[in-house]
């Protein structure tokens, strides 16, 4: 059954969104600081031998290389003051969340309200910092060991890292201005606007080496056929739910007595969202992103050499690693913060809700658990054949660059949750349209009466 919402969403027209002028000013304000954060990634870090780092990039862009570059927007390609992204503001985010699961001073002062979640996220701003200092003084030092640095020395090095730490500060900025005054989440669609910004270089590249026989025509019909394929399964499974039957027993509200009534608890496949996938591949990219620009040939230490023998992507050990490290986020992450059932059976109870046959309370908890456990099997199996099955057919057919399901996972849910937003915008300037139309309506029949009256 459809409801009066999604009747509504799917009426909307371009007129009724010529009509919301608040809805074209926040797309307007998301699409300037979007066009900001492209023109950001041009901006190159002084000291960085352009000519070198080209070469560089080209012989690792089907690597690891290609992943990073991927993720930052062609940012860390051309190692643009943006060359760390927001991946460090991401795995901040994350490190507090299940800190705040894990800590009780952290989760109580969570339900303190709106004053506990700025202090929450004060915390994630200076995790932060301390990530991207890390992760600045490890790019800039491999990048000097690698030999793409015009002047090496501990000028060039302190440098970088004031130039990388300030602008991922400065995009976690933008990211929190969209958020507040735009539209869809600030942080995703910055990544969002990362990986499709690479697409079309990526596509031409692809469709280029098959006119020159590197890639057969058949191999690229079943890559194309396959990510139609792969993406309309993320819609399919992003879009799917497990729904607990819920009821409401008859309740007396002074001299009022209200009906028992029923609703449904959703369950979704994936509760975890993109985030397993994300932190799956931010522990991957730290050991071979400094492997990989640490130097080449004799000038890479036996460390860094194992390193990219056996986690460089495509290896077993890298797809057994990616595997068990989005099995275990996705169950971690579901129950920790996503869908803790204790919260919801205590929700529940305070609601006087009740699943049928089972009593509140601890019984709905393990019930809840019991549910929720069977499905994410399916929902981390979903998030691991999706993040590797790319993965494999890239290293079996020697694509000449990277693509990935984790790129997949994170456009089409972005897109989702965009289109979403536009529609409540659009429906809440509908509601507000109808009521304006009541009151318009209620007060010409107030005068109509008045003037009634005065003509008696």
């Amino acid at each position: 059954m459809v409801s009066a919402a999604e009747q509504m969403a799917s009426n909307s027209s371009w007129a009724a969104f010529g009509k919301a002028t608040d809805l074209r000013k926040r797309i307007v304000f998301t699409l300037g600081l979007l066009i900001v954060y492209r023109l950001g990634t041009f901006i190159p870090v002084p000291g960085i031998d352009g000519g070198e780092l080209r070469q560089f990039m080209e012989g690792a862009a089907a690597s690891i290389g290609g992943m990073l570059s991927m993720f930052t927007g062609g940012a860390l390609g051309r190692m643009g003051i943006f060359a760390l992204g927001i991946m460090p503001y991401i795995s901040a985010s994350i490190i507090v969340q299940l800190m705040t699961a894990m800590v009780p001073a952290l989760e109580q002062l969570k339900k303190e309200g709106e004053q506990g979640r700025k202090k929450i996220n004060q915390y994630t701003r200076y995790g932060t910092v301390f990530l991207a200092t890390l992760q600045s003084y490890g790019l800039a030092v491999s990048l000097q060991g690698g030999g793409l640095v015009t002047d090496p020395g501990l000028f060039f090095i302190v440098s970088c890292m004031i130039t990388l730490v300030g602008g991922t500060m400065f995009l976690m900025w933008l990211g929190e201005q969209i958020t507040a005054r735009g539209i869809g989440n600030g942080i995703s669609l910055i990544i969002f606007v990362g990986i499709i910004a690479e697409l079309p270089a990526a596509l031409a590249q692809f469709f280029a080496s098959g006119r020159s026989g590197a890639i057969s025509p058949a191999v690229i019909i079943g890559i194309s056929l396959l990510m139609v394929a792969l993406i309309a399964f993320v819609v399919f499974m992003e879009r799917s739910l497990r729904k607990i039957h819920i009821q409401y027993p008859r309740r007396q509200v002074g001299m009022k007595v209200y009906d028992g009534g029923s609703s449904h608890l959703p369950v979704k496949v994936n509760p975890a969202g993109v985030i397993p996938a994300i932190f799956a591949s931010s522990l991957l990219l730290l050991p071979t992103t400094i492997s990989t620009f640490s130097g080449q040939g004799d000038n890479t230490s036996p460390i860094m050499s194992t390193l990219l023998a056996y986690f460089g992507p495509g290896q077993p050990l890298y797809l057994l690693f990616f595997t068990v490290m989005i099995v275990f986020f996705t169950y971690f992450y579901t129950t920790n913060v996503a869908f803790k059932t204790e919260d919801v059976a205590d929700n529940l109870k305070n609601q006087n809700g009740f699943i049928p046959g089972v009593r509140p309370g601890k019984k709905t908890e393990e019930y809840l658990d019991y549910v929720v456990s069977r499905v994410l099997v399916l929902g981390s199996g979903y998030l691991a054949a999706v993040c590797l099955l790319p993965e494999v057919m890239r290293a079996q057919l020697s694509i000449p660059f990277y693509f990935g399901g984790t790129s997949v996972l994170i456009v089409v849910s972005v897109t989702m949750d965009t289109i979403q937003q536009v529609q409540s915008h659009l429906l809440a300037h509908q509601y507000e349209g109808l009521i304006e139309k009541s009151q318009l309506s209620g007060k010409g029949k107030k005068r109509a009466r008045r003037k009634g009256t005065q003509r008696k």
